[in-house]
């Protein structure tokens, strides 16, 4: 399992990153469509010891795969073929978009990390909700016992204004929901101009009240809603935002987004300087990603759910931030750098850490 980081380096580390993603992708997809999923669900189904209660949710394993890899809902029942307990399928806005120009994913190969600017490149709503649909039947049809969960990650569309935002949000949310396990509001993507300002909670109040509301209504159900920080709050904004997810009654809190700092990379700055804006994720987000996480657990107790997203590579990783007072971890930047058989090596190391 552990050639992949040598076929990454001959075969995709010197190429685009968005070109190499796409591949990669494409390769998974491929395998679904062959015929193969049903001997990588063999393979690679999380233990049974690892069924996670959270959300109201059965998740087979803790560990599921964080929003950015699949934009599209394109992929999901080929991902969750890998063993990830969950994926959260975006970001996903009202209007259809392209994003940021390319070139826009950068890969700082020595911090194990990745820059992305790329703008919430999506179909849109609309045409993202039908892939969504048909993918649960897939999942239900396929997995007699507990099915990997599908999270619906929602944004912005960039050309609606700041002061349009709910109505926008809205959209999503009502077309959406019906096919989502459960919904993220995303707040904290530096790359949508001004996008971060909506978490000023007096902001952030109606948004996340009438995404629920609406969300709950479309969907004829309760669908548990959460929100998606960004890691360079300061420490008191965090403690607002928690406050106020604790008064909506908000179902969970994800900590966090990627972080626009460049502080303590061991890549040459001039070259971290060449590749421009974008959120940084991967290993440099290790620290303040679970700082956040432990600031959080003090505040909302077990009044919220908590999903930890940021630096996580290894099964022991997990495992510390379940510690820490995560019910739920993601990760997505190492899946790039360890390759398709990331997941089910999670899981293999929490289950023997389990023991």
């Amino acid at each position: 399992m552990r050639i992949y980081p040598t076929f990454f380096r001959l075969c995709f580390s010197w190429m685009d990153a968005e070109k190499a993603h796409k591949i990669g992708f494409t390769l998974i997809k491929a395998a679904q469509t062959v015929g193969a999923g049903a001997v990588m669900r063999r393979m690679f189904t999380p233990p049974a010891s690892l069924q996670t209660e959270a959300l109201g949710l059965t998740f087979p394993t803790p560990f599921g795969l964080a929003a950015g890899f699949d934009k599209e809902g394109k992929g999901i029942n080929a991902l969750a073929n890998l063993g990830f307990g969950h994926i959260e399928v975006g970001t996903i806005t009202g209007q259809p978009q392209p994003g940021n120009p390319q070139p826009r994913l950068f890969r700082l190969v020595e911090d194990r990390a990745v820059i992305n600017r790329m703008g919430f490149n999506n179909d849109g709503a609309a045409a993202v909700a039908p892939r969504l649909k048909q993918a649960l039947a897939g999942l239900a049809k396929t997995y007699s016992g507990v099915r990997p969960v599908v999270g619906v990650n929602i944004g912005k569309t960039k050309v609606v204004e700041l002061d349009d935002a709910l109505g926008d949000y809205l959209i999503g949310a009502r077309t959406l929901a019906p096919s989502a396990d459960y919904l993220v509001v995303n707040v904290s993507s530096p790359n949508t101009p001004g996008l971060r300002l909506l978490q000023d909670v007096e902001t952030l109040r109606p948004l996340l009240a009438g995404v629920g509301r609406t969300a709950d209504e479309s969907a004829g159900r309760h669908v548990p809603l959460l929100v998606k920080i960004a890691p360079d709050l300061a420490d008191e904004d965090v403690a607002e935002v928690a406050a106020l997810a604790l008064e909506l009654k908000l179902d969970g809190i994800i900590c966090s987004n990627t972080t626009i700092s460049r502080d303590d990379l061991r890549s040459p700055g001039a070259m971290v300087e060449e590749k421009g804006a974008g959120g940084l994720s991967g290993a440099p987000l290790k620290a303040r990603s679970l700082a956040v996480l432990r600031q959080l657990k003090s505040i909302v107790g077990d009044s919220l759910t908590l999903v930890s997203v940021g630096g996580v590579e290894t099964g022991a990783e997990v495992q510390e931030r379940l510690d820490a007072g995560a019910s739920l971890v993601q990760g997505y930047t190492a899946f790039l750098y360890e390759g398709p058989f990331w997941a089910a090596r999670i899981n293999k190391e929490l289950a023997a850490l389990r023991k």
